[in-house]
Parts: C-alpha cells; structure tokens; sequence
C-alpha cells in the first residue's frame, strides 16, 4: 500500500521559512554592482535583509545599481585593493551602521597572459583584489562584525572564491588561480580564528555565471553548457540559494568550508 503523504503544517512550514530568513540583517557587498555581487545583494534583500550595502570602484555603475535594488540597497562606492581602501570603506560604512551582520567579499578581477609574457602589474593587481582585500577589509570590520554576532547567531563572512582555485582552468590565468587557491586556504585560517568571536567564515567557488568577467559564459552560453556536466550555466537563483543559505541561521554550523557552485565540473575534471 502506497504510504499517504501529509502536508506540511504550518509551523513546520514557518520553521522552514525561518531557516533560511535574512530578516532584519545588514549586509555589506564588495563589487556588488554587477554580476555575482549583483545576484548575491538581490538575493539578500530578497530573503529579508534590512539594508545591503554594495560597494564597487566604480561610482556610477555602484550608485544605477543601489537604486535598480530598491531603497534598501546603499551604494559606496570604494576601491578596495589597498589596506587604505578597506579602512575607508569600513569608515564610510560605520558613519550609517554600528554593527554587520553578513560581509560578502566578492570584490575581484582576472588577468590573462603567455606564462613568458605575464606582468607583474597583472599579478599584483589580481592578487590585491582578490586575496589582500578580503583579509585586510575582514580585519578592519572585525569588531563590527563581532559587534553582531553571538553563541546562538553568528555573523557571517562569505569570501567568494572560485573553481579555479580548485581545478586548473586552460587558460593562463597565473595570478587568478593563485589567487582563488590562497583564498579557499585563507578562508580556512580566518575561520580558525574569527569563530571564537562568533563569526563563521566560508567561501562559495563559483563555476560558469554569465558576468562581465566571465564573457565565455556570458556571450557563449550554449557552448559553454556543453562543457557542464548539469548542461546549463549558473542562474542568479543557483548563487543566490548558496548564498542566503550560508548568510542564515541554515548555514550557522558550517565553518571554514567552500561550496563549489559550478554544476559539476571540478567533480567531471576529477573523474576523467
């Protein structure tokens, strides 16, 4: 005999919801005017966030994009690959806020090049980017975001990595792979230490979203899928559900960790 399935009632129905709940959240979001850092601020205040702040070097396309998200989105604008411009956007930060609850450091850039031929400008402005600052704007918000957390809810800090740090891309990204790798060990060290303060660190490692800095998947959708084990590339909802989950009380427990977010192709490159 078949089992009968029962619905869901409605406290377990609330239960869900408050699992996965941003409500009355803050937020801060490093290159958070387009792409990933676009999804994620959409996504956060979607799940309930009070106010995300998105922050980019660029102050025009930071501010379009503060005002497409609503009221809620604050735009400040703020160059970040420097120990000076995470002071100042933690600075500018603190003049609206006295606590974080959620920092997403997503802020980053990518540089191709012949291994003979690689610069050392595109070295050092990859690796500035993408491993520097989200240590250096961390520490400088660290008594902020302690500030937040507590024994039952912590703050969160979600430092966006990529699958480039875990398996080799073709291309002669030298300074990108270096960089993404650093920064999925580097989350692993700062969640060592920051979790005595109540603050869980974790990394999500991106794989094929349509964005500025992916163009292949952007421009060559199709053919990129193709390559995807899933045979699609990343949506806006696939990175924003990883996300929320990981900034909500569903993702308190997990420390230290990086979730792969690629439809399988780290997974498909270990197989074969």
């Amino acid at each position: 005999m078949a089992k009968s399935i029962v619905p869901h009632t409605e406290g377990e129905l609330e239960m869900a919801s408050n699992l996965f709940s941003l409500d009355g959240k803050v937020a801060l979001v490093t290159g958070g005017s387009r792409g990933i850092g676009k999804m994620i601020a959409k996504g956060f205040l979607e799940a309930g966030c009070r106010k995300v702040y998105i922050s980019s070097r660029k102050a025009m396309a930071c501010d379009a994009t503060a005002e497409e998200l609503g009221p809620q989105c604050v735009s400040l604008p703020q160059d970040v690959s420097t120990v000076e411009g995470c002071k100042a956007l933690t600075q500018r930060y603190l003049q609206h806020e006295d606590k974080l609850d959620i920092l997403l450091n997503n802020a980053g850039a990518a540089w191709g090049a012949e291994f003979d031929e690689f610069p050392e400008s595109g070295w050092d402005k990859v690796m500035d980017l993408n491993l520097k600052s989200p240590f250096f704007l961390t520490q400088a918000l660290h008594g902020t975001l302690a500030a937040s957390g507590s024994h039952e809810r912590p703050s969160k800090v979600i430092n966006i990595a990529s699958i480039d740090g875990i398996r080799l891309n073709p291309q002669e990204t030298y300074s990108y792979h270096a960089s993404k790798a650093g920064l999925i060990y580097l989350t692993r060290r700062m969640a060592a230490r920051l979790i005595q303060d109540h603050i869980v660190v974790s990394a999500i490692a991106p794989g094929a979203f349509a964005s500025d800095m992916n163009r292949v998947a952007r421009d060559h959708s199709e053919e990129t899928a193709s390559r995807i084990p899933s045979r699609r590339i990343g949506t806006d909802e696939d990175m924003q559900g990883v996300a929320v989950y990981l900034a909500s009380r569903a993702g308190d427990y997990v420390v230290g960790q990086t979730i792969a977010v690629d439809g399988g192709v780290a997974l498909a490159q270990l197989a074969v």
